[in-house]
């Protein structure tokens, strides 16, 4: 690969919580590829999705835009995202995943040259029996990650020697219901418990989260911390690839999650459109080539991502996470109501320190504080939200336009449906 510009791999878990890690304080070795990667990366124990839940969270994440102007108002991608930047910049783009809300059903595949969804049924109407077959058989409607790998792995061995790449790969294991494989079913839990065991569970504790029993409860979150180290070893199988092909020294590594997952902390289950901690606070690390280490706790976003890798190319962008540590900063969060017809808006402003919740009424544009005191933080937020509403205001939430073909449409329409009703989210 040509070291005048370094690759880029960006490797994001779906629902991975940052108190869950190791490396983040928690008590169970969740997370031993992490921890480690931890010691040779830069670590923000101090980051935060912009959003909290996936349909926000990775657009804002992508493209390093709010989501207010990321998507529009059908959640279709409204801005380019960084796999454009750099292939207009000569890298070779690729994006390997199974979330059916960042599928090209979404606009999402604009800018990769190779995007792998994972919905072969809208790629060809003749695989579409077969494909159900598959999922039926391996009874979930995601690709774990050792897929992910395997089909990641194959794209870079294909490439040229003289072309940079950018590659992503979203991992979904972590996202509910959580059905930890083989040895890692009982890896903390006392008890195996069957796909439809684990998705009704999963389903419950979205659906009526006061009948959760403590039990049930303790068991969800063993099972969770199960996928965690799952999904973790996989991450170091990727890596250890990475160094075979004598390619991390030539790469940077970055490492995150779109949001959290909670467990009745504040009522809830899962990763509703609220902006706790438990569901906006995410792991975040950056390897640099020459293997730096720092943990750094200067507030950054996910929103970061994107400015610090199009930082390689020569951008000059408002904040990196490559900046010097900036223990005054303010990062922003938001999220639409709880579903696609609300008129509540949420945001939060976290500092170091301390964090303030609000709450916009969009027809009345009435703001109603739901955390802090501090009248220098409301004021803060307050002057955010003011600008983020001219923003969307102006652009129009539009979203895109450009159609497609309808029978492709029609098939990944209903695979998207299949896929959305197992992950919990119907």
């Amino acid at each position: 690969m040509r070291k005048d510009r370094p690759n880029v791999v960006l490797l994001t878990a779906d629902a991975l919580r940052a108190d869950h890690l190791g490396c983040y304080g928690y008590h169970r070795d969740t997370s031993p590829v992490l921890d480690a990667f931890a010691d040779e990366s830069l670590q923000y124990t101090n980051a935060y999705s912009a959003s909290s839940h996936t349909r926000e969270a990775v657009p804002a994440l992508l493209t390093g835009e709010y989501p207010d102007v990321a998507i529009g108002s059908d959640y279709r991608l409204a801005t380019d995202t960084v796999a454009s930047t750099l292939s207009e910049a000569g890298y070779a783009t690729a994006g390997f995943h199974s979330n059916p809300f960042v599928s090209r059903a979404y606009g999402f595949d604009q800018g990769f040259d190779t995007f792998d969804d994972d919905l072969h049924l809208g790629q060809h109407r003749l695989i579409a029996l077969a494909q159900r077959a598959v999922d039926k058989l391996r009874n979930r409607h995601y690709a774990r990650a050792d897929e992910i790998n395997e089909r990641s792995l194959e794209w870079l061995d294909a490439q040229t020697v003289d072309e940079p790449f950018f590659l992503w790969n979203h991992y979904m294991d972590t996202h509910g219901p959580y059905e930890p494989p083989g040895e890692y079913a009982t890896r903390y839990a006392d008890r195996e418990l069957s796909g439809r065991e684990a998705q009704s569970l999963y389903q419950r504790a979205i659906d009526d989260p006061e009948s959760i029993t403590e039990s049930e409860r303790e068991l969800l979150i063993d099972l969770y911390d199960a996928e965690i180290r799952y999904n973790d070893e996989q991450i170091g199988a990727f890596l250890d690839a990475l160094r075979e092909r004598l390619l991390l020294e030539e790469t940077i590594v970055i490492v995150s999650a779109d949001h959290g997952d909670a467990f009745g902390e504040h009522g809830y289950y899962e990763h509703p459109r609220y902006l706790h901690d438990e569901i906006t606070h995410v792991p975040l690390f950056v390897r640099l080539p020459d293997g730096t280490s720092e943990t750094v706790e200067t507030p950054a976003s996910t929103l970061n991502i994107v400015a610090t890798i199009e930082g390689i190319v020569g951008d000059e962008l408002e904040f990196s996470l490559l900046d010097p540590p900036d223990e005054d900063r303010q990062v922003f969060s938001q999220a639409r109501g709880e579903d696609d017809h609300s008129h509540l808006r949420r945001y939060a402003l976290r500092t170091r320190e301390e964090t303030c919740f609000c709450e916009r009424d969009t027809e009345t544009g009435a703001i109603e504080h739901t955390a802090s005191t501090d009248p220098s933080l409301r004021s803060a937020l307050e002057a955010h939200v003011e600008e983020r509403v001219r923003i969307e205001n102006g652009t129009g939430g539009a979203g895109n336009e450009d159609g497609g073909d309808a029978d492709e449409d029609d098939a990944v329409g209903e695979e998207i449906e299949q896929r959305l009703d197992a992950l919990g989210y119907k």
